[in-house]
């Protein structure tokens, strides 16, 4: 499975990145970065309270910690999660 991005902003040293995730629930993930730190990431449809948890999870901390916490992750029988969709798109950022 692979991210799509479908916008990528910069305002005043803020990105802002929307990309929709294939194979999970969620339709889509907004992220904002400030250099390589998220400042915040919100989640559009799937499991709101977990996705909540994540997105408040990640925020202060660096690209690549937080990709590589949750890269790898499955959902149900499923071969990725909303989790893992989102530290996909942290490795397409980090490229």
């Amino acid at each position: 499975m692979h991210m799509k991005i479908i916008n990528d902003t910069f305002n005043c040293g803020l990105r802002t990145v929307v990309a929709k995730p294939e194979g999970v629930c969620s339709q889509m993930i907004e992220l904002k970065l400030f250099g390589d730190e998220i400042v915040d990431v919100a989640f559009y449809g799937g499991c709101n309270g977990n996705l909540k948890g994540i997105a408040a999870l990640a925020k202060g901390h660096k690209i690549a910690e937080v990709k590589q916490r949750l890269s790898g992750i499955t959902c149900a029988s499923k071969m990725t999660s909303c989790p893992d969709q989102f530290a996909q798109l942290l490795a397409a950022l980090e490229n």
